[in-house]
Order: structure tokens, then C-alpha cells, then sequence
């Protein structure tokens, strides 16, 4: 009986490191390449760390029906999982795998998202302060992604035409949106205490952010550049393996995460919200103030208008006054007591 062929820990570490380098090479974020290399991981580890070269579409099959049957992940962790391993076979051991293309996606259910009236995403703002209010501001006030809003570089907020450029989103499309009158001097104040911030990185000996035109040189001016440091910055410098240097990233979305969950409970709000809930309201009140469906579409970033057709459901549902029939039968109701008219 022929013995099952194994990569070593130092064949793994190799297989990986291939996979960063391509990784690094389209220019994917530090935190796509984080999720793509723990999905390859447990891949291996679940198939007895044998080389992917000799795994096919039943060993890729077992492994997602182990997060589905076993795990109980969400369809779209799921799918998040099935894109690291396609990653793996079609950029890294680059071999025309004709079974990748049968792999059955999770179908994740249509699920009407929870909003925030007016009212409760004014509740929640007033409980936030500083930079926290302001990248809540923009989610709600501008409809971006959590990510999106903490990738803005300083060139992308367009102060004349009163703009936000979105770039490199999800589907690794670029699009315009809203800057919100109301945060627009705010965000300069803040953008001067920013600025204050990166020439103190540049007097010690830092200021150098990762940058999209210059992947692989981190000594390059341009990542010095005011222009292409990060609007809303980490309070402390980290070390970036990838590029073995010390370097001020982005805020991490915990923080905003955890500041919004707060403010929600602060406010007395009970129903379920996040920061994706503030992106959500965003685009009902637009529908609700008479944008038209494309335009929300755009500005949300959607490649296909069915995905905003969502939020027409909340629209509509807030401009009917349907009327429960109960409502019609002759009783009157005082506390806990009942009375027929």
C-alpha cells in the first residue's frame, strides 16, 4: 500500500509564503491575506496536511461541508473559506483544476436588514466622540463599509466638491460618494491633528504607510507622502512583517465596533444594529428622501441594482399605513382590561 505523501512544516511555511507573495502582488489588503492564509491552513490540516497537488474536488468538498455540517459558519464565511482555496489553486499552483468551476457556493438567505429610524441614528452619534464620531458619521452619512471608511487615505476626502473617492471597495471597484456638509469642517480639524501626528512619525524616523503604487519598496517617498496617510490612523505605530519595518496603519475596526455596540446600548436602542446597520440607514433615508433606486445603488457601491432592491422593502413599507384588522373590532382596550363598544 503506497504511503500518503505529507508537506512538512517547513514545506507548509513555503507553500504560504508563495501564496503572500502572490497575494502581495495584486495588491490585496494585509487583512485578505490574513483571512486567505488561515483558510489555506485549516484546509491543509484537515486533509492531513497533504499537498494540494494531490487534493481534488472531494477534499475540497469534505473541507467545506466540515464548516457547514460541523462548524455551523455562516453561508458566507463559508464562501469566504472556498475563495482562499480557489486563490490557492488558481494563482499560486496555477493548473487548470477543471473542477474548481463545479464547486457549489453556500446561498446565504435574503434577510431584510435591520435600520435605524432618524431618530435612533441621531441617539446613537450623540453617544460617540472624536474620530469615533466621525467614521460613524461617514457610515451613516456617506453609506460606507466599515473598511472602506478606515482604508480612506487623505487625497480621497475631496473637500471642493464636497466628495468622498472610495477606493480599491469591495469587487475591487472604485466609486464617488456623499461628504456630508456637516463633517466637513470637523474633518479638517481632524485632519490637522492627523497631519500633526505624521510629521511627528517623520521627525522619529517613520511616517512610511503601505501604498498601492509602491507595494514592495517601503523606503519609497511616496509612502511618506501627506497625501496617502491614512484619515483615520492607529493612536500607535505596528510592526508590518510584510515589509519588516515599523509603520502607523489604520484604526482597527474593533475600536469602532466596540464604540458603536456601546453607543447603541447607551442610547437605549433594544433592536440588533452594528456599524453595517448605520450603512443600511443610510440607504433607506435616501430612498426615503426621494433618491432615486440608481443613484443609491452607486453610492452604496452595488454591482447589481437587485441588491439595493432590498431596501426598497423598508421604503415601502414605511410609506404604506396599512391598517390591522383587529383595529376595526369594537372593543377598547384600558391596561389590562378589555371593553366591547
Amino acid at each position: 500500500m503506497d504511503s500518503v505523501v505529507t508537506l512538512t512544516p517547513t514545506q507548509i511555511n513555503k507553500l504560504l509564503e508563495q501564496v503572500r507573495v502572490a497575494i502581495l502582488s495584486r495588491r490585496y489588503s494585509i487583512r485578505t491575506e490574513q483571512t486567505y492564509l488561515q483558510w489555506i491552513r485549516q484546509f491543509l490540516r484537515i486533509n492531513g496536511n497533504r499537498p494540494p497537488i494531490c487534493c481534488g474536488k472531494a477534499e475540497v468538498t469534505r473541507f467545506l461541508s466540515h464548516l457547514a455540517g460541523e462548524r455551523r459558519l455562516a453561508p458566507s464565511t463559508q464562501n469566504q473559506a472556498l475563495y482562499s482555496i480557489l486563490f490557492l489553486y488558481r494563482n499560486v499552483l496555477k493548473q487548470p483544476y477543471e473542477w474548481l468551476e463545479d464547486l457549489d457556493r453556500a446561498r446565504q438567505p435574503v434577510r431584510i436588514p435591520t435600520v435605524f429610524s432618524k431618530a435612533e441614528a441621531n441617539a446613537i452619534l450623540q453617544q460617540l466622540e472624536g474620530s469615533k464620531w466621525l467614521m460613524a458619521g461617514l457610515l451613516y452619512g456617506s453609506g460606507l463599509r466599515l473598511m472602506e471608511c478606515l482604508y480612506l487615505r487623505v487625497k480621497d476626502i475631496l473637500f471642493p466638491q464636497q466628495q468622498i473617492a472610495v477606493r480599491d471597495a469591495q469587487g475591487r471597484q472604485d466609486r464617488i460618494s456623499l461628504l456630508p456638509k456637516l463633517l466637513i469642517h470637523p474633518l479638517r480639524r481632524h485632519l490637522n491633528k492627523v497631519k500633526m501626528l505624521h510629521d511627528q512619525d517623520l521627525q522619529d524616523g517613520f511616517g512610511a504607510v503601505d501604498s498601492p503604487h509602491a507595494p514592495q519598496d517601503h523606503r519609497s517617498a511616496l509612502t511618506k507622502a501627506w497625501i496617502w496617510q491614512y484619515v483615520f490612523p492607529s493612536s500607535k505605530r505596528s510592526y508590518d512583517r510584510r515589509f519588516q519595518t515599523f509603520r502607523r496603519l489604520h484604526a482597527h475596526e474593533a475600536v469602532l465596533q466596540r464604540a458603536v455596540k456601546e453607543a447603541i446600548r447607551a442610547a437605549g436602542i433594544t433592536k440588533p444594529g452594528s456599524c453595517q446597520t448605520l450603512r443600511h440607514s443610510f440607504a433607506v433615508h435616501m430612498l426615503e428622501s426621494g433618491c432615486d433606486i440608481r443613484t443609491v445603488q452607486e453610492l452604496l457601491g452595488h454591482k447589481d441594482v437587485n441588491t439595493t432592491m432590498i431596501y426598497t422593502r423598508i421604503f415601502n413599507q414605511s410609506k404604506q399605513k396599512v391598517r390591522s384588522p383587529i383595529d376595526d373590532l369594537d372593543w377598547i382596550v384600558d391596561g389590562d382590561q378589555r371593553f366591547q363598544r
